[in-house]
């Protein structure tokens, strides 16, 4: 028998707790209104950070997890650079193939020109056609095994060849985005099409598959322009620029990281403790850059949550405390019958718990219901709700309730039943 008493006991706190709610729903809603807030802000925000964690990711992927990166500046998210860093020399060809004849992990090499026609050079990568233009081309000067370094797949025609590039012909292989642009409704027979691109003739060899996964809907290969390196060399000289994308051998990402960054440190005459004056990256050192962007923005959303949860556990002590009042009569009663102070204090604790409780559950509904109207107004925006923002919602909310209901059933529990019933 004595096995049961707490089973009892708890189940008319919680019954008596879901009562009082009951009878003051509105002002139950009202108290617990900032939490409700603050779960939905910080689910929400979860929801849209993890699903654009999910695109990087699949991206990443996508290129290929056992490439590496190498750029003279630094690559990746970044809010700015110093004089120093601008200043840097920027990768040749020497360096390209001293890596391949040299690291022994690295199974191919990619040579890459990017921004050939960027805004202030004398290329003008704008592509004209029939009196249609796109400028928003990526154009870039690439080697013929870029294809297969990063996982290309050709919808039309084919890719830049050996010969292409020996001899500098203009040629280009163009993504999704240029290819609607210039031949709107066109999804057939682009490949042979002459254009006009820099006031010279480019001929289009290839249409590129869209890929898969992409970010917003958007992958930078929809709106790219690729023609060969050495043609890129060619019409714009003065760029100079070079990325690498090195593909180690399976099972050998390590080994081909740390022999490139070697082999670039001898090259580029980089002393013994000093820093790189290159950077070099793996898919893995982009997904944790993300992530710590995404951890910052976490971190404020949590913040301004905060401050909801705040304001709801105030207003739930608040109310508490009124019910104190109100019930001092009921109270009294109840320790002329025999209930003990803890007895009263789990009492109003479960009151406070279940009104919070009931106003986390109440934003977890509000953040899936938005976050399921931002996926279906905006599909190109990502969002996906993770498991863990909905448990850890509903667990803060329940931890505020006891928290701020501590006080409200202290004051309860220590009320003297003579004066309790005299209350009126």
């Amino acid at each position: 028998m004595k096995l049961r008493i707490p089973k009892i006991l708890l189940r008319e706190t919680v019954s008596m707790a879901l009562d009082n709610v009951r009878s003051n729903k509105f002002r139950s809603f009202l108290t617990v209104l900032g939490i409700v807030i603050g779960v939905t802000a910080a689910i929400v925000v979860a929801s849209i950070l993890t699903g654009m964690r999910q695109s990087i990711v699949a991206i990443i992927e996508e290129y290929g997890t056992n490439n590496i990166y190498a750029f003279h500046l630094t690559t990746g998210p970044r809010v700015n650079s110093d004089r120093a860093e601008r200043l840097r020399k920027p990768l040749t060809v020497a360096d390209a193939d001293a890596i391949k004849a040299q690291a022994g992990a690295v199974e191919d090499l990619a040579v890459c020109a990017p921004n050939v026609g960027f805004t202030g050079g004398s290329f003008d990568d704008n592509i004209s056609y029939q009196g249609r233009n796109y400028r928003w081309g990526n154009t870039q000067g690439v080697t013929p095994n870029y294809e297969t370094i990063v996982n290309m797949t050709i919808r039309e025609g084919r890719f830049i060849t050996e010969s292409d590039e020996d001899q500098r012909r203009n040629v280009m292989v163009i993504g999704v985005n240029a290819a609607d642009a210039l031949f709107p409704g066109q999804q057939n027979n682009i490949a042979g099409t002459e254009v006009r691109m820099g006031g010279l003739n480019f001929e289009i060899v290839g249409v590129l598959e869209k890929r898969k996964s992409g970010f917003f809907g958007e992958n930078e290969e929809d709106n790219a322009v690729l023609i060969p390196l050495r043609t890129a060399q060619k019409v714009a000289p003065g760029r100079g620029w070079l990325l690498f994308v090195i593909r180690a051998r399976s099972g050998q990402l390590p080994e081909a990281l740390a022999q490139s960054e070697d082999i670039l440190r001898r090259r580029r005459n980089v002393k013994f403790g000093d820093t790189n004056n290159f950077d070099v990256k793996t898919a893995d050192n982009f997904v944790t850059q993300f992530d710590s962007i995404f951890a910052m923005i976490g971190l404020v959303a949590i913040a301004i949550s905060s401050l909801g949860l705040l304001v709801g556990g105030i207003g739930v002590m608040n109310i508490m405390l009124v019910s104190v009042t109100e019930r001092t009569a009921e109270i009294g009663i109840r320790k002329a019958l025999g209930a003990r102070r803890r007895d009263i204090t789990n009492q109003f604790l479960f009151e406070a718990m279940t009104l919070t409780f009931l106003g986390g559950m109440l934003g977890v509904v509000l953040a899936i219901g938005i976050s399921k109207l931002i996926m279906f107004l905006f599909p190109s925006l990502p969002a996906s709700i993770p498991m863990w923002a909905v448990t850890a919602g509903v667990t803060v909310s329940t931890g505020v309730g006891l928290i701020f209901g501590v006080w409200p059933a202290r004051k309860a529990a220590r009320l003297d039943p003579i004066e309790c019933l005299r209350y009126e």
